[in-house]
């Protein structure tokens, strides 16, 4: 007897945990897509929106033009994986609710992302769109990194659990790194990069504090991301030491690993007054650093219950 039709598209639990992480990483990518938009000067290649020019929704053959019209493009591949996320968690066997929640906000905040976009052009890339959209791309990946961590993993599984002062301290990474970017959105949106210099457009400035706001925002955002990397550092010798296992304190081995580079970075664009291939890079880091910290408060996992002793390890 043939096998019925609406069994014939199902999903094992390892094949949907793969669409997820697909998802995760073009949500990822398309951050760096944008963020060279804004470095190349193309911001407004496509100067109006839903259509790329007044007359057509395709762009002028130039470059900033196609770099502009490209990344519309990937959006739209973006959308599909994202969709493909939400309605996989439903042909999925077995069929997990929390699954279908957490996967229904990523195609909700495709269509977000899109509105909001479709603002930012409107308002000729005014630095307080261009901001809210970089930092909507990172609410995004949290609703993105949580479907991921629980996709991977069965739903009766005990949760992982980790030392007290440990646990709170990774969930206090998030907050601390939620700054830190806001900071560096705000460098910005201070800075050079205003994503007009390709088209010839002028593009307003955050200018709060005069001709001395570039220089203001970069010294808070410094100090935020060296105050994060100390943080992070801390984090992980009290993880160490305290017992999490290396597992638990892979993803947190990573964030301190992509916040030297970030240092690093971030010291040498200062220093070469903020050339745009290494502000590219800056942003890049940022965004793999968020989801790194994102996937060190999953694997640390809850708080162990007040006086209660972490299980030793098993051998390997």
């Amino acid at each position: 007897m043939s096998e019925p039709a609406a069994e014939r598209f199902t999903l094992t639990p390892e094949r949907y945990a793969l669409v997820v992480r697909i998802a995760l990483w073009t949500l990822t990518g398309i951050v760096l897509t944008g963020a060279a938009v804004r470095v190349t000067g193309s911001g407004l290649g496509c100067p109006t929106w839903p259509k790329c020019t007044h007359e057509s929704l395709y762009t002028e053959l130039n470059t900033h033009g196609i770099i502009e019209f490209g990344n519309r493009m990937l959006t739209s591949v973006v959308g599909f994986a994202c969709l493909a996320a939400f309605a996989g968690a439903f042909r999925r066997r077995p069929r997990r609710r929390d699954l279908i929640l957490l996967g229904a906000l990523l195609p909700l905040g495709v269509v977000a992302q899109i509105v909001l976009g479709g603002f930012t052009v409107r308002y000729d890339l005014a630095p307080g769109f261009v901001m809210s959209h970089y930092l909507l791309s990172m609410v995004i990946l949290v609703a993105a990194v949580a479907l991921d961590w629980r996709a991977h993993r069965d739903e009766g599984e005990a949760p992982a659990h980790s030392d007290r002062l440990v646990a709170f301290g990774a969930r206090a990474l998030v907050p601390l790194g939620a700054i830190t970017i806001f900071a560096g959105t705000a460098a910005t949106a201070a800075g050079p990069h205003a994503g007009g210099d390709g088209t010839g457009d002028v593009i307003k400035r955050l200018t709060f504090k005069g001709a001395e706001t570039l220089r203001y925002v970069i010294e808070q955002h410094a100090r935020l991301a060296t105050l994060l990397g100390l943080f992070a550092v801390a984090l992980w010798l009290l993880a160490r030491r305290r017992g999490a296992t290396r597992e638990q304190t892979r993803p947190l081995t990573w964030v301190c690993i992509l916040l030297a580079v970030q240092g690093a970075v971030g010291g040498l664009q200062y220093e070469l007054e903020l050339p745009a291939e290494i502000v590219w890079a800056h942003v890049t880091l940022a965004a793999l650093t968020w989801v790194a910290l994102l996937f060190s408060v999953a694997a640390l996992g809850k708080p162990l219950p007040r006086g209660a002793a972490r299980e030793p390890a098993p051998a390997p």
